[in-house]
């Protein structure tokens, strides 16, 4: 069964860069998009950032100029690179593969997900 592994997590100072991974280990990643999702303690998951099969991307306002997804289909793999990271940046971050047709960040057009990576920021 098509599962989605996250990598790349961990604790950071306030200004530092991490660079999370996706991929499906056994599988392609063939959805119509791979996205990046947050979830901080005791608020609802928000989408950070999409990637369509066509290469078109898509962030969050208060990520962009600061993250940047990409896509190396010859590894079958998806990255979030992170700069300039802020404590509110703190939450488990999820990759998830999109196969509705619906908007971009809505969490029910995803029916595949990773298991989640911590991400905390201090300051």
């Amino acid at each position: 069964q098509l599962r989605l592994v996250e990598s790349g997590g961990g604790l950071v100072q306030s200004g530092e860069s991490l660079r999370l991974s996706c991929e499906a280990p056994g599988y392609g990643l063939d959805f119509l998009g791979l996205g990046w999702f947050r979830q901080a303690p005791g608020k609802e998951r928000e989408g950070v950032s999409c990637i369509t099969s066509g290469g078109t991307t898509k962030y969050v306002d208060s990520a962009k100029c600061r993250f940047a997804i990409s896509r190396d289909n010859d590894k079958d793999t998806v990255y979030l690179q992170m700069n300039a990271l802020k404590p509110e940046d703190t939450a488990v971050y999820y990759c998830a593969g999109r196969t509705g047709m619906g908007a971009i960040f809505d969490p029910e057009q995803y029916t595949h997900w990773g298991q989640g990576t911590q991400i905390t920021v201090s300051s």
